[in-house]
């Protein structure tokens, strides 16, 4: 594991965002496994929110998906994910986090596309859509004949 990685994963244990995380792969019904980069996934969440194909708190990322899901360019915005948690002192994200998707909903109407970080995490790595904010979004009127 690399240092940056070890480092990443002591700062969230400390900051308590990575026992919520066990927490709540507990509560959801996920089996845990230690991964790649420090991490820990959790597959077979079984709580239908967030709607979302994977999400982490701390550097657990839980996914309703079974095992091989978490690979490639997810796995990348996750790991971004768990570091914007350390940087955060942990559980203040939280709160961040649903702050920044309002903002984004108000911007674009998705929750996502605005959101600084899933946009410091990589939009198209997780998969989500790159939405114009509604200002800037041509608005076409039908003319009646």
């Amino acid at each position: 594991m690399r240092r940056s990685h070890r480092f990443r994963q002591i700062i969230n244990y400390v900051n308590l965002s990575t026992p919520l995380g066990l927490l709540i792969a507990r509560i959801g019904g996920a089996r845990t496994r230690a991964g790649e980069r420090g991490l820990v996934y959790a597959h077979g969440y079984r709580i239908p929110f967030p709607v979302a194909g994977a999400f982490t708190v701390g550097n657990v990322i839980l996914t309703k998906h079974g095992e091989g899901y978490l690979t490639g360019c997810l796995l990348d915005h996750e790991s971004r994910h768990a570091t914007q948690y350390a940087f955060c002192v942990g559980l203040p994200m939280l709160l961040l986090y649903v702050l920044a998707s309002a903002f984004s909903y108000a911007v674009c109407g998705h929750p996502a596309s605005w959101n600084l970080f899933e946009r410091m995490a990589g939009l198209d790595d997780g998969g989500y859509p790159r939405v114009r904010p509604w200002w800037r979004r041509t608005w076409r009127r039908s003319r009646s004949p």
